[in-house]
C-alpha cells in the first residue's frame, strides 16, 4: 500500500470544541468522528469531509498556526466562500499560484486554513 496522509492535527485551547464545531462542521461541512474513550477525555475534535481528515488536540499552552496550515482541495468552491463570507469569516485570496483559485481564512481560534478550488488542481 502506498503511503498516504491519514489525518492533520492542529492544536486548539481548552474548551474551544464547540466555537470550532461550529465552523468545521456547520461552515466547512465536516461530520464529527466519535474518539475513543481515552482520548475523548483529553478533549479536542476530530472530523471528517471525505477523505480529509482533522483533528484537534487540546494544548495547555495554545497558539495558533498562524504560517503552519493544512491545505484543503473543495469543490464547490465559490458556494463555500460564500457561505463563509456569510457568517463574517475573513477570507483572504491568494492568487500567486497562477491559474489556481485559493484563499486562506482562520478558524474560530486562529489557526490558518488553506482552501483550494480542486476544479483549478492539475
Amino acid at each position: 500500500m502506498p503511503w498516504q496522509l491519514d489525518h492533520v492535527q492542529l492544536a486548539i485551547p481548552a474548551g474551544a470544541e464547540r466555537h470550532c464545531d461550529e465552523f468545521y462542521v456547520t461552515l466547512l461541512g465536516f461530520h464529527e468522528l466519535e474518539k475513543p474513550p481515552l482520548l475523548a477525555a483529553r478533549g479536542g475534535r476530530w472530523y471528517q469531509r471525505d477523505a480529509a481528515v482533522l483533528h484537534l488536540g487540546v494544548e495547555a499552552k495554545f497558539l495558533p498556526a498562524k504560517k503552519a496550515h493544512p491545505a484543503l482541495a473543495v469543490d464547490n468552491y465559490d458556494e463555500l466562500i460564500a457561505r463563509l463570507v456569510g457568517a463574517g469569516v475573513e477570507v483572504r485570496p491568494d492568487e500567486s499560484i497562477p491559474e489556481t483559485r485559493r484563499c486562506h481564512v482562520d478558524d474560530p481560534v486562529g489557526n490558518r486554513l488553506e482552501l483550494i478550488d480542486a476544479a483549478t488542481l492539475r
